[in-house]
């Protein structure tokens, strides 16, 4: 077992140049090879290190079984692994973090944590994911609570946005819940000063940080959240299935444990005795499918110690700006994503052209991988560092083939048209 907690750090350099480094990195990311992928804010592309982890742990199930003690306890120091991997990522402490499976786990964490009363009130945006929105409307109507949605136009400054959740913010209110990237503008949103107004008027808050961890550097507390959720199969790169919550240490003796199981407690017995852990641990509940885990913890590592989250997001925030200044250059392409206030999203529409329609083509012509927010009616591309500027400008290039063409009167495909080999 000892072999699925060692890495293999490839031919990766300190003394690499940006080019180099990219060439290496590229190498251990399979699927980039089968189009361009823009992506990664619904799925990321999986690393080879991560997937040999995850068929190594498969077939020692396999082949070895699951039962044995000494199999268990390795797998709680992978736990661990993966908890400081998502530490190391938004900075913080390793006691902050409990695993869970998905960004949506962490929202109902946070959402329950609070004993709710009929009548209280949770803000959010009209931007929210169904995985951040959904817990809410479970909690409206099961526990007779208002939900207060704020509008957000696309040229709204922050400002403005600080001003709405000031009038949306009552006495009532007990929580805050909104992301720290919106998935649908790809916009960034002003959490921190959006905390500083909650805090103040008693509220807790709780940020979908599933478009910015991995994407942007972090520092948790520096956001103002009280709970912070990730998801692992985005910028993470990790297996889907995987997820964790931050939660700070002011408020981990109030929140309440709404969903608890063996990973809950440091000790418990069926008698009536239990002691919940000391640290965040007490909001992990249910099991886990195991290779899942060390996944997580193999994508993490890969991440933050092969190939530098210094270059991820240096690279990744250079990028995504050459895509949105080309896409905005080209005439009939409106973009919905500010240029001042953004990170590896870029949503825009081309006119003339359904969504989905274009992104077909785009599809087609240069093996565009990307995705229609049907919120917003709006197509979005997610710009990670492992893309290349060839990848970016040539998928330029086919959005303004596009945009000087109707549906009807577009030439017959040809990926010669656009360069590529």
């Amino acid at each position: 077992m000892r072999e699925h907690g060692r890495y293999h750090t490839g031919v990766v350099s300190p003394f690499m140049s940006d080019v180099e480094k990219l060439a290496a990195v590229r190498a251990g990311l399979p699927a980039l090879a089968a189009g361009i992928y823009l992506n990664t804010g619904s799925v990321g592309p999986l690393p080879s290190e991560t997937a040999r982890a995850v068929t190594a742990m498969d077939a020692y199930e396999l082949t070895t079984g699951r039962a044995s003690s000494g199999y268990f306890n390795e797998f709680i120091d992978r736990m661990a692994e993966a908890r400081a991997g998502v530490a190391a990522v938004l900075t913080t402490d390793v006691d902050t973090i409990a695993l869970n499976h998905a960004t949506t786990d962490g929202m109902n964490i946070a959402v329950w944590s609070i004993d709710w009363r009929p009548g209280d009130v949770a803000v959010t945006t009209q931007h929210e994911h169904p995985g951040g929105v959904g817990p809410l409307y479970a909690l409206r109507d099961r526990a007779g609570i208002q939900v207060t949605f704020v509008a957000i136009a696309n040229d709204d400054d922050d400002d403005t946005i600080v001003a709405s959740f000031e009038r949306a913010i009552l006495p009532r209110t007990r929580l805050v819940a909104l992301s720290h990237i919106l998935w649908t503008t790809g916009r960034l949103m002003p959490v921190e000063r959006i905390a500083e107004v909650a805090h103040a008027r008693g509220a807790r808050v709780v940020i979908d940080g599933a478009q910015s961890a991995g994407a942007i550097p972090l520092d948790v507390a520096a956001t103002g959240a009280d709970l912070y959720a990730v998801s692992a199969q985005k910028w993470l790169l990790g297996p889907e299935g995987m997820g964790a919550l931050w939660c700070s240490p002011t408020i981990l003796d109030r929140a309440i444990v709404a969903f608890a199981g063996y990973y809950s407690f440091a000790a418990s017995d069926s008698m009536g005795s239990a002691t919940l852990h000391p640290s965040a641990r007490r909001l992990e509940s249910s099991s886990w499918h195991r290779p899942s885990v060390v996944g997580f913890a193999r994508s993490l590592g890969w991440l933050s110690m092969y190939v530098g989250l210094d270059f991820v997001y240096r690279r990744g925030a250079e990028l995504a700006r050459r895509a949105r200044a080309g896409l905005a250059a080209i005439r009939g392409v409106e973009m919905l994503t500010p240029h001042d206030r953004m990170a590896g999203l870029v949503s825009f529409r081309i006119g003339g052209w359904p969504c989905q329609d274009a992104l077909d083509e785009l599809g087609a012509r240069v093996f565009a991988v990307a995705r229609v927010v049907p919120l917003i009616d709006a197509l979005r591309i997610s710009v990670g560092f492992f893309n290349s500027e060839d990848e970016i400008d040539r998928f330029i290039d086919a959005v303004r083939l596009l945009a000087d063409h109707e549906p009807g009167t577009l030439p017959r495909r040809s990926l010669t048209v656009l360069g590529d080999s």
